[in-house]
Formats: structure tokens, C-alpha cells, sequence
């Protein structure tokens, strides 16, 4: 867990005094412990796939599993917010609001893949605080809180220096979730860079905040996708954004451009503006 030194600041909002961060930090872990003790037992085995309204696939260990954090938050903190994927909304007006994906890559996970993890974010009056990739397969929690250095397994993680598109390694998880526009601007963007490949879900964000990749650009996802991950990015360094360079929050239209450098985010928007309008 981070060490927490002063009470964290922003001049928008009121501080946040150390013990509450930490109180947060602890429910944060607690919450990725029980997603790991509901998970991890069910990985590998026969599993009824059940098609949700969009055609996405879901398990019995999505919707189990996030009935139990939802459990944990509405003991332990019943005045919070809760936006999940599996049982929807909870005062979202809330001054705190929990993000929570229990198992975003579910087709890595019915498929046999150790690729998908537990997202976690935290909102505070609507500004992401803090959030938390948790790969139980791979026995990673990657944690990042605003303000202070982005973590895997409790040790500091910084994303690359790349500036230039031309040297930059590329991530997106599927030619499926882009709209036949946004994927011809993707293909032109990526096939400038010096690597792309495809997979990963949320992994990908964790691989830019530890410096093995320098961009994920994305298509089609929800609040849950990527509300947890904008905070790692940014405590590694990297910036995180819309296709228009806004910044994510629970109503973004879901396509995200994720990147090490500042320099190579303002050359990703360029190049897919550029796509887009050629």
C-alpha cells in the first residue's frame, strides 16, 4: 500500500485528511482481496456464458463476485456511490463513488487466459482519485492513488519516455469494439508505429504505467473500463484522455487514448483527428 505523508490537496476541491486516505486505500485492497477469494477458485472450471442484452458474455463469477464487493462497500462505507457492471448504479450523487469491474476481460477468462483482472476505481466529486488493477492470475495488483507514484505489488512504476509515435509500442484489445471510422483512423495511427498488437484488456494500462508499452488507444468502453486505469496512468506519468484530449469521466463516450509521454498523446489525438477527417 502507499505511503500516505500529508493530506492530499487540490485547489478545486477540499483536502483529503491522510486517515481517510488510508481508510480508502485499506477498502480498496479489501475489495480486491474478495474479488481474488470469488475468482480465482472458478478460473479454468465449466462455467455456464450467459449473452447480456449487448451481446457481451457474463458468468456467475461476474455477477457473484461483485455482489460481494458491493456487500463490502455497503457495510463499511454506506454512504458511497456504486457504479458497477454487473448490478448498476448507487447514489451516484454521492461525494464518494466506487467504479468497479470484477472481471473486466471476461471472454480472456472463459477462454482460459490469465489476461483479465479486477478494476477498482474511486471518484471524488467526480474527479478520479484513485484506482487499483488487480491480475489475480499473475498475482499483480497494480495501485495508484492522485499524487503519489503508481505501484505494482508495492513497488514505484513509471511509464516510458517515448515521445515520437514512430518508436511507440501500441495496444488496443479488439479490431471488434471500434465502429468501422474510428477503426480505419486506429489502423492508419498504428500502422506509424513501430509495434502494435492486439489483447490484453486491462492489462494493456497496466503494461503502459510499468514502461513496457507507450500507447493504448481504445473504442466502445464503458465508465468501469476505464475509470480505474486513468488513475494509474496518470500516477505512472502518462496521460489519459478522450479522442478530443477531454478528460474521462463517468459520461465519456468510451473511446480513450492512453499515453507514456504528453508529447506522444498530443501526436496520438493529431494523427487520429487527421485519420478521421482525411
Amino acid at each position: 500500500m502507499p505511503t500516505i505523508q500529508t493530506e492530499l490537496h487540490d485547489s478545486a476541491l477540499a483536502p483529503i485528511p491522510t486517515s481517510e486516505l488510508e481508510k480508502l486505500l485499506q477498502i480498496a485492497n479489501n475489495l480486491a482481496d474478495v474479488a481474488r477469494q470469488n475468482t480465482l477458485p472458478l478460473f479454468r472450471t465449466p462455467l455456464e456464458v450467459i449473452a447480456k442484452l449487448d451481446d457481451s458474455p457474463v458468468t456467475v463469477a461476474d455477477r457473484a463476485t461483485e455482489a460481494s464487493m458491493r456487500g463490502l462497500l455497503n457495510t463499511q462505507v454506506p454512504g458511497h456511490g456504486i457504479l458497477g457492471e454487473e448490478h448498476g448504479r448507487e447514489r451516484m450523487d454521492a461525494e464518494y463513488l466506487w467504479v468497479l469491474d470484477p472481471i473486466d476481460g471476461t471472454k480472456s477468462f472463459i477462454t482460459g487466459s490469465p489476461l483479465w483482472g479486477t478494476l477498482i476505481g474511486l471518484l471524488h466529486q467526480g474527479r478520479p482519485l484513485l484506482g487499483l488493477v488487480d491480475m489475480p492470475v499473475l498475482g499483480e495488483r497494480w495501485l495508484a492513488l492522485r499524487g503519489q507514484a503508481a505501484q505494482c505489488n508495492g513497488r514505484p512504476v513509471r511509464a516510458s519516455t517515448c515521445q515520437n509515435l514512430a518508436q511507440a509500442r501500441v495496444y488496443t484489445t479488439s479490431p471488434d469494439a471500434f465502429g468501422a471510422a474510428d477503426w480505419a483512423a486506429f489502423d492508419t495511427l498504428s500502422r506509424t508505429c513501430a509495434l502494435r498488437r492486439f489483447g490484453g484488456d486491462c492489462y494493456s494500462y497496466a503494461q503502459l504505467a510499468g514502461g513496457y508499452i507507450d500507447l493504448v488507444v481504445e473504442a466502445g468502453l464503458q465508465p468501469y473500463d476505464y475509470l480505474a486505469v486513468v488513475s494509474l496512468v496518470q500516477a505512472a506519468g502518462g496521460v489519459m484522455t478522450d479522442w478530443d484530449g477531454q478528460p474521462l469521466g463517468v459520461a465519456s463516450d468510451g473511446r480513450v487514448v492512453a499515453a507514456a509521454t504528453p508529447a506522444l498523446h498530443a501526436q496520438a489525438l493529431a494523427a487520429l483527428s487527421a485519420a478521421k477527417l482525411g
